[in-house]
């Protein structure tokens, strides 16, 4: 059996978006069938979940499928770039194709890529080597990826528009007959990715403690302003999706902005500390959450407070905000998002904000200090870049609190946890792709580079 295209995807893809990776797969494999009516069933598409049964070394039987199939489909995505095995995967079929050109002198473009979600700067020189856009494929294609049609509008025609280009691209090139290879294993196959990370010269990581105050799904729905026009569907909305955002079962699934980001604002806040070096813990907001920083900072751990703005008054969080508020944290940030459906300019938007401000009385005074430690009504634009420099902040005042200003001159050396670097080994970092706008600073005021995802199984 020669497939017309194996589906090499990362893992983490999947595991997050399962419902628009199996959407494209089915649509691609559904439009590809259509186009080319004489192919079966199972001929037309590979893909390991759908194949791969009890007991089959799944290895050999993708080495096996990436020697026979006659195009590969490659879902790219800062998660497939940074594991190792989508970098076998396109290596090894790479390999196939440049073979295929030595032996018969065609060259085949049966490396077929499709962008899932824009892409890190640092790419190997192979993979730059082949286009990954062309004409007709839609501007927000190729802005922001795949992943963006299938979140705004999944039976679009944009999106359709791009299945049927990638489809026709599987059918013309699956028809030219590439070259099998032998059987090999792809356990030794060396990728071209994941890309080294950079050697840092002075890392600045630590551990950044997340605490959340968010609304729940079974939470009842704010109340409804008194002016508010009756059938506005946005604000009308029960269950979990309602003003504030999109809830969950825990505050940590509360996500503000539209298009719903997927995963949360929690974990999207866990991206970007872990892009920047740092390792992450999480915490409901609750009582003696004062106690609870003040802790963190002898821990030589900096906190953020997510907040969201329609339950910082609620019985829930009203008092250990006020409690922050009234106390000093001068290594802690707090950011309260505007959501996407959160009212515009108006009596509704001013109470709403009344609300905030009453809970954070000392702290509003702060909201346009140049540190920028306490952050109000951040939008979806800015939201990564406002909380990098929070965190880079917070960290460079925790590194002046354990600065030794003794008369030998010498500065004491910043832990990562109690007793400082010596203390024991360094806490593992969460292994997110994430790609925040603009570098990080180290205390001499010299760029740092970010830092890549850890590998992952595939």
């Amino acid at each position: 059996m020669r497939p017309y295209f194996f589906f090499s995807y990362a893992r983490r893809d999947y595991e997050a978006e399962d419902a628009f990776v199996d959407q494209f797969f089915n649509d691609l494999r559904d439009e590809l069938g259509l186009i080319e009516p004489s192919a079966g069933a199972d001929e037309i598409a590979y893909r390991d979940t759908e194949r791969l049964r009890l007991g089959d070394n799944w290895e050999q039987q993708l080495a096996r499928m990436l020697a026979r199939c006659r195009t590969m489909v490659a879902l790219y995505s800062p998660a497939y770039f940074a594991s190792l095995y989508c970098g076998k995967e396109w290596t090894a079929f790479r390999g196939r194709v440049r073979r295929h050109e030595e032996l018969a002198g065609d060259v085949v473009p049966a490396l077929i890529p499709v962008l899932w979600e824009s892409l890190p700067d640092a790419l190997p020189d192979e993979v730059l080597k082949i286009q990954y856009v062309q004409q007709g494929m839609g501007e927000t294609y190729v802005r922001s990826g795949l992943r963006d049609l299938l979140r705004t509008d999944p039976l679009g025609a944009e999106y359709r528009q791009v299945v049927r280009v990638v489809a026709e691209r599987v059918r013309d090139a699956a028809g030219r007959r590439l070259t099998e290879l032998p059987d090999f294993d792809l356990g030794a196959v060396r990728g071209y990715f994941p890309v080294a990370p950079p050697v840092r010269s002075a890392p600045t990581a630590g551990m950044v403690r997340l605490f959340v105050a968010a609304g729940r799904a079974s939470d009842p729905p704010p109340a409804r302003s008194a002016d508010r026009e009756p059938g506005d569907a946005a604000a009308d909305r029960d269950g979990p999706v309602r003003r504030g955002g999109w809830y969950g079962a825990k505050p940590w699934h509360w996500a503000p902005y539209h298009p719903p980001t997927h995963p949360s604002l929690v974990v999207r806040a866990q991206q970007v500390i872990t892009a920047a070096g740092h390792t992450t813990t999480l915490e409901e907001v609750a009582p003696g959450l004062g106690d609870r920083l003040d802790q963190a900072r002898e821990d030589n751990q900096v906190s953020v407070l997510l907040v969201d703005p329609w339950v910082a008054g609620s019985d829930a969080y009203r008092t250990a905000l006020r409690e922050y508020d009234e106390q000093n944290h001068p290594v802690t940030g707090v950011v309260v998002p505007v959501g996407s459906g959160d009212p515009a300019a108006g009596p509704e938007r001013d109470a709403l904000w009344s609300g905030v401000r009453g809970v954070f009385r000392r702290s509003w005074l702060r909201r346009s200090d140049p540190e920028q430690l306490f952050r109000v009504a951040v939008p979806r634009e800015s939201f990564d870049n406002q909380l990098t420099i929070m965190v880079t902040v917070a960290q460079n005042k925790l590194m002046d609190d354990n600065f030794d200003w003794g008369d030998d001159g010498e500065g004491a050396v910043f832990g990562l946890g109690p007793g400082g670097a010596e203390a024991g080994p360094a806490m593992p970092g969460l292994a997110v792709p994430a790609w925040p706008p603009g570098p990080r600073r180290s205390p001499d005021g010299a760029a740092v580079p970010l830092k890549g995802e850890h590998d992952d199984v595939r």
